[in-house]
């Protein structure tokens, strides 16, 4: 059994919280770093597009649907077991993912590396949150939030440097090194966690695993297979409702019924079985919080998902020169969480995520102004920057704001209930600002060709030939030149038309803040 040590040496403390943020952003890196990978795993091992798509998906929504769980069996066993059992499984099965000799073998070890993560993300939390107390808190989730901030910024250019210079296999193969190195760090450094009483809910695991990873799933592949009746087949799946409609429906009826079993458990008093105490929402800053995580989710993360696709098929980067056109996001991130040590004792949590948000919101619109088919780099790189510096506030202190008044027993399955808004927030944004940008790039370019002369259905067809291709193929259709900047200024429509309703949602995060108490209460009751 673990045994705890409530006051570690201070220094021990933060050489942990390196471990713990570099296990987080090892497992971000390899959530973005496969989007740029995706082609040369394509012609390597022949894939076909469905196979590529759930290369890209499957991590994901596998890291959606189990975090729950995981933040339940954290309080169960101690956060620092899952923590560090995660690390060796996400390095672990990361090595037959760089060996893989076909496609459905890489998408069942991308599938593997969703659990591991799922393992480290709300444990994560769960460690910091019992690890730090007060200002130092703060400053921990700092690290944390900036971390990830710039590890999502990082993947694009680690995987463009990859694909430019050696192989797609080392973006997996590097994770088992690391792992090996992050467990004994983790093992050494951090405190062994406390374990709870109880046992897991295996009814409620398997609803929230539904739940959460259809949710996840209708989300993610809407655009792809349709929202409302099919428009690509899935396997025998070609006609009726579309798969995403009826995940999304399953999905929600899956949730209902977890929702109900665990508040039929609490009611009754059976706390030892309880993966969600639904008293969790007693809280106001758990409650609200969340709000707010769910609508930064929907502005921060889709964006990231259409911008490279804009500086590699408009401005005509190669995949090395978009992701080092992240990089001034990932240097914001970095420095606003050096900075917001220094502004602690100055402004509240509540405060950097707001000061945060009006960065992002800032950014994002500065970036829809600035965007062009011609636009040079350096005022792309000053609206990353000044989105970036909002991330790194925004990101960290919106968890520390949600944990705040949760007792330590329950750090667990409050960390995994975060994560689990967090990812779904993200997945959401992605569905809709992905779904906002091919629709303007398809109906933007259709428009423009047709005024131009195009006979419609040749329109219709070189539109529906590029948007299909998110742009790659605007030198391979007929009438190049022509044709060729008419896509550029519609996907740069596109880029526009995302950033200001992604900052639109990232003001409007900011005034649901006013929703979380400003001050944490001293001591929050025990909700069970």
């Amino acid at each position: 059994m673990d045994a705890v040590n409530p006051a570690p040496p201070p220094a021990r403390r933060w050489s942990a919280l390196i471990v713990v943020a570099l296990g987080v952003a090892l497992i971000v890196v390899d959530s973005t770093i496969v989007n740029v990978l995706v082609g040369s795993v394509v012609e390597d091992l022949g894939v076909s597009s469905t196979q590529a798509q759930w290369v890209q998906e499957s991590y994901a929504i596998v890291l959606a649907a189990l975090l729950l769980p995981a933040g339940r069996v954290a309080d169960l066993v101690g956060a620092r077991r899952v923590f560090v059992l995660g690390i060796a499984v996400f390095g672990a099965v990361s090595v037959p993912a760089a060996l893989a000799p076909t496609g459905p073998w890489l998408v069942a070890a991308r599938f593997l590396q969703g659990v591991g993560a799922a393992m480290i993300l709300p444990t994560s939390l769960a460690l910091l949150n019992s690890s730090f107390t007060g200002r130092e808190r703060g400053r921990a989730f700092a690290v944390w939030g900036s971390t990830i901030g710039a590890a999502s910024a990082l993947g694009p250019l680690l995987g463009g440097w990859l694909a430019a210079h050696a192989s797609w296999r080392w973006a997996f193969g590097i994770n088992a090194p690391l792992a090996v190195l992050l467990c004994i760090g983790a093992t050494a450094l951090l405190t062994p966690s406390p374990r709870g009483g109880g046992r897991l809910d295996a009814t409620g695991t398997l609803l929230s695993a539904l739940g959460l990873g259809l949710l996840a799933f209708g989300l993610v592949e809407g655009r792809t297979y349709g929202w409302l009746t099919v428009t690509r087949p899935l396997g025998p799946w070609s006609d009726g409702p579309s798969p995403a409609l009826t995940a999304l429906a399953l999905g929600g009826a899956a949730l209902t019924a977890f929702v109900r079993r665990q508040t039929a458990l609490a009611g009754q008093g059976d706390s030892a079985r309880v993966l969600m105490n639904p008293r969790l929402f007693s809280v106001a800053s758990f409650r609200n919080g969340n709000i707010v995580t769910v609508i930064i989710g929907l502005g921060e993360f889709g964006i990231i998902a259409v911008l490279p696709l804009w500086l590699r098929f408009t401005l005509g980067y190669s995949a090395l020169e978009a992701g080092l056109a992240l990089l001034p996001l990932a240097v914001g991130s970095f420095a606003a969480g050096g900075a917001s040590f220094g502004a602690a004792h100055r402004i509240t949590p509540l405060g950097q995520v707001r000061l945060g948000l009006a960065l992002e919101a800032a950014g994002l619109g500065l970036l829809a102004l600035v965007a062009a088919a011609d636009t040079p780099w350096w005022p792309v790189a000053l609206a990353l920057l000044l989105y970036g510096v909002g991330v790194g506030f925004a990101t960290a202190q919106v968890t520390n704001v949600v944990l705040a008044d949760i007792p330590g027993p329950l750090s667990g399955q409050a960390a995994g209930v975060q994560s689990a808004f967090r990812q779904l927030g993200s997945a959401l944004g992605i569905a809709v600002l992905t779904t906002v940008f091919f629709t303007t790039l398809g109906t933007g370019l259709r428009t423009r060709l047709t005024a131009d002369g195009t006979p419609a259905p040749q329109a219709d067809a070189i539109a529906a030939t590029i948007t299909d291709s998110a742009g790659a193929t605007t030198t391979s259709v007929p009438s190049t030149t022509r044709i060729t900047d008419t896509a550029h200024a519609a996907m740069t429509d596109g880029l526009s038309t995302s950033s200001y309703l992604a900052a639109a949602a990232l003001l409007l995060a900011l005034a649901t803040t006013a929703l979380v108490p400003r001050k944490p209460t001293p001591q929050a009751p025990h909700p069970v």
